[in-house]
């Protein structure tokens, strides 16, 4: 179970993203997971360097090589999370929006496999760049004070707190509706000051509005 202060840090960047204007809770774990996972790559790439060469064995990592996107080719080194996350805030935003996320789609050249499956339909949706430079800074925070957990499942719990806030968000009817969302509707019914909709979510955010 979470508790303390890596509850406190993933509440934190729960916040972050509704702050940001991305109010969804499941577009805001879809978000969240990736960032896990493009974090995940880089662990695992230098964790696996460490023990080949322990062993004595052949390595290259999967960031060894130039990446090509279009016409566009980049030093796939600089896709490591621990070398973007030291960018400044717009050119981390460039590098994960126009580079990351087509590399993690495009892993694996096995159009039919599970991993392609699920993340040949990932989108970056963060907002602005200092939402993306904040939430990178919490998501290191979180894997510092798993780090330091005892706790033998502690990514499980991590997941299991995430999920749980879907179905706390449900039952509060806490699924906002986002800002142009609000600003279309407003628009298009043009209510004033007297006039009431009947749909009690749509009338408090209109009146809301309108006030």
């Amino acid at each position: 179970m979470i508790t303390g202060e890596l509850k406190n840090k993933i509440d934190s960047l729960w916040d972050v993203f509704a702050a940001g204007g991305l109010t969804n809770p499941l577009e805001v774990i879809e978000q969240i997971t990736y960032l896990m996972f493009i974090h995940d790559l880089d662990d695992t790439d230098n964790k696996n360097a460490k023990e080949c060469a322990m062993l004595g064995l052949p390595f290259k990592s999967i960031f060894s090589n130039q990446v090509k996107i279009g016409e566009r080719t980049i030093d796939g080194q600089q896709l490591k999370w621990s070398t973007f996350r030291d960018f400044p805030a717009s050119k981390m935003y460039e590098t994960i929006q126009e580079w990351v996320f087509p590399f993690i789609k495009n892993l694996h050249s096995d159009k039919n496999s599970a991993y392609s499956k699920y993340m040949d339909d990932a989108i970056f949706k963060l907002p602005t760049p200092l939402v993306l430079s904040k939430d990178v800074d919490s998501v290191d925070e979180i894997y510092a004070l798993m780090g330091q957990s005892t706790e033998i499942g502690i990514r499980g719990d991590v997941y299991e707190y995430l999920l749980s806030k879907i179905s706390i968000a449900g039952r509060n009817g806490q699924f906002r509706a986002p800002r142009h969302i609000i600003r279309m509707m407003v628009e298009l019914m043009k209510p004033t000051p007297k006039e009431t909709i009947c749909e009690s979510k749509t009338r408090y955010l209109i009146q809301f509005n309108v006030a």
